[in-house]
């Protein structure tokens, strides 16, 4: 590992708080030391309060932010005289200490301060740094762990016995380092925990992290706690995935999101002696409110499988508890024997946590297997963390979820106007999102975590199933199909209509839509409270001259959606139409088409824009909220049904 410090971009910063965010974004880009929000940081300064009287603050890293991406108002800042005091107490319960800290604070806007606050002020340095690297917890979560510490780094570290987080933690190094003489100490290592340093120069704590974590990397090289992972492949069923997660979120009692992991990592580990490293614990404790202690091993009989994890989470639950209450037994991850893991989350971005906190526990694990065997903390000491009323804060605060939390949404014709304004729409009220479109630029203009865009020709039945390969992959599962993608074709009358120009408009605007949802039925099948919307057209209801290819394909389209309602309604899946019609805010009505089609009917643009029963100008958003409604609860008990988005036509009233 090697330093990423810049003298010269470093130099910009005078300010002791600038300089804190500087260095604790190095650590936060480094996923090995820190981990979505794992490890905090802190620097000692003063502040004049409004009285002209100057106080020595602490400014530690605020809860909710992570140290990649921190800013300056991250940090909470807290005086350090108050601090101080509460390390002298000799009890405090932890939703005290947290009371106190916060009423400490000299910004009452500013986050909570982390619960390790009181234990970074009596460290008498002004930069601190406290990391969860890989590395160090590796070697602790192992037999001898601590011995193997002291032969790492010797005398140079203070070594902290393994102890809960909070009030416990701060009163034990408090204790432990009354007489010590701290210039002699490059850091501390707690163990199971991970590793804090420190300096009153920014560079050297930042660097005195690396230098002691490069050790720990080393040893293990020369341990042979290397790893010699092949290539692999996995072979689980697609509709297996579906299946899984479909069981996974009826336990939840809520729609889950499922990230298939089958790297090559992931399929090795998942190719162990699961029983003896998968059921341990996790590599931190702070890891078990998104991993839960151990994860669900599912083989051929998975129902079985998860009924079995269940009762065992029940069983756990009986054998620590005081009086907590039990939370949701379902895993939230899964190892698919020999075939990889999966991750479950309410949405995309819990979901992505957890895999991202698999794969670097797996690899500490099979390292820790090569230094001698790995030995996660008791069940009692993980139980003590999930159950913490601090870290259970943790999971309380994001509210009421969006209305299609945990729901997956495939979108066509999503590169631009209509299918673009439903597929962000969807995505902002909580679905994950495959958007297909044609144009390849839809793959940049939806490429998150809960979005992936997928360049599709919606002719194609390869396009369409490996667009639904990817889908279930990405999140699991398919819920929302809005079939959506067409064209509009040239004007032309019946007795010139060119076959081209017929075929064409019945190839995309109903043979497509005909073929996805041949291809995504068998998932939507399996989904939670599914639903199809089309979108077709007001020339359905009230076709027009010269559009004989266009009406006769969107009236197909229309009896379509009429079947799979008749088809799909057992098992679940509602399937409802709109028809939209003048909607001038997409690519194929420019100013001068506007213009030119309002001059023709003797109109302003605006007349013409308006030129319907409630004068009102029909946007793609107002679509995109249409669609939203068919999927979500006004039509949960709809199906088979027509709605014009129009602003009322006189033609069809």
């Amino acid at each position: 590992m090697t330093s990423l410090y810049n003298n010269k971009e470093a130099s910009k910063f005078t300010i002791d708080l600038d300089l804190r965010v500087y260095t604790s974004r190095l650590l936060g880009q480094d996923s090995s030391l820190v981990l979505h929000g794992g490890g905090n940081t802190s620097v000692k300064s003063t502040a004049t309060n409004l009285f002209g009287e100057t106080e020595d603050i602490l400014y530690v890293k605020g809860s909710g932010w992570d140290l990649a991406t921190i800013e300056a108002e991250g940090f909470a800042p807290v005086k350090m005289n108050m601090l101080l005091k509460m390390a002298e107490l000799k009890e405090l319960k932890d939703p005290d200490m947290v009371k106190y800290q916060r009423l400490a604070m000299t910004n009452p806007s500013a986050p909570n301060p982390s619960v390790e606050a009181i234990l970074h002020a009596i460290i008498p340095f002004k930069f601190v740094d406290h990391t969860h690297t890989d590395a160090i917890v590796t070697i602790t979560n192992t037999d001898n762990g601590e011995d193997k510490i002291k032969e790492l780094y010797g005398d140079k570290v203070l070594i902290i016995p393994y102890i809960m987080p909070g009030f416990v933690l701060a009163k034990l190094i408090y204790n432990m380092t009354r007489d010590i003489d701290w210039s002699k100490l490059e850091g501390m290592i707690l163990m199971n925990h991970g590793l804090f340093t420190f300096n009153d120069n920014a560079k050297k704590s930042y660097e005195k992290t690396i230098e002691l974590v490069d050790k720990a990397e080393k040893y293990l090289a020369e341990k042979g706690a290397i790893l010699d992972i092949k290539e692999s492949d996995s072979n689980i069923e697609l509709l297996k995935l579906a299946k899984i997660r479909a069981e996974v979120s009826k336990l939840k009692g809520k729609a889950t999101i499922s990230i298939l992991n089958d790297s090559s990592e992931a399929i090795h580990f998942s190719q162990q002696n699961l029983q003896k490293i998968a059921t341990q614990g996790p590599l931190t404790p702070d890891h078990v409110i998104r991993t839960k202690r151990v994860p669900a091993i599912l083989g051929d009989d998975f129902k079985t499988d998860l009924a079995n994890y269940v009762k065992e989470y029940k069983k756990y639950f009986q054998n620590n508890k005081t009086n907590e209450v039990l939370l949701n037994p379902a895993p939230n991850f899964a190892i698919l024997s020999g075939n990889g893991t999966l991750s479950f989350g309410g949405n995309a971005k819990e979901a992505n946590i957890i895999k991202d906190i698999n794969n670097h526990t797996f690899e500490a694990i099979l390292k820790a297997e090569k230094l001698g065997g790995y030995k996660a903390l008791s069940a009692t000491n993980i139980f003590e963390v999930e159950y913490w009323s601090l870290e259970q804060a943790k999971l309380k605060k994001g509210g009421n979820s969006p209305e299609f939390n945990g729901k997956v949404a495939l979108v066509t014709g999503a590169a631009s106007g209509i299918g673009c304004a439903i597929a962000k729409m969807l995505n902002s009220r909580g679905a994950a999102i495959v958007a297909l479109d044609i144009n390849p630029e839809v793959e940049s203009i939806f490429c998150k975590k809960d979005a992936i865009g997928i360049k599709c020709d919606l002719t194609s039945s390869e396009d369409i199933k490996n667009a639904v390969y990817k889908a279930v992959k990405s999140f699991g599962g398919i819920d929302i199909v809005v079939s959506n993608a067409g064209i509009f074709t040239p004007s032309e009358n019946l007795d010139v209509l060119s076959d081209d120009n017929w075929q064409k408009s019945i190839d995309i605007n109903l043979t497509s839509h005909q073929k996805l949802i041949k291809y995504t039925a068998p998932f939507l099948k399996l989904g939670i409270d599914s639903a199809i919307v089309m979108v077709a057209s007001k020339n359905f209801p009230a076709p027009g001259k010269g559009a004989a290819a266009y009406s006769v394909a969107k009236a197909g389209q229309t009896q379509l959606a009429r079947i799979a309602a008749l088809e799909l309604g057992e098992f679940g899946v509602r399937v409802n139409t709109l028809h939209p019609h003048a909607v001038f805010d997409t690519a194929i009505w420019t100013d001068e088409v506007l213009t030119n089609r309002a001059k023709a009917y003797n109109m302003s643009v605006q007349e013409y824009k308006t030129n319907n029963v409630l004068i009102t100008e029909i946007k793609s958003d107002d679509v995109a909220e249409l669609v939203c409604a068919m999927a979500g609860k006004p039509f949960a008990k709809t199906t088979g049904s027509q709605v014009a988005i129009d602003g009322g036509s006189d033609r069809i009233i």
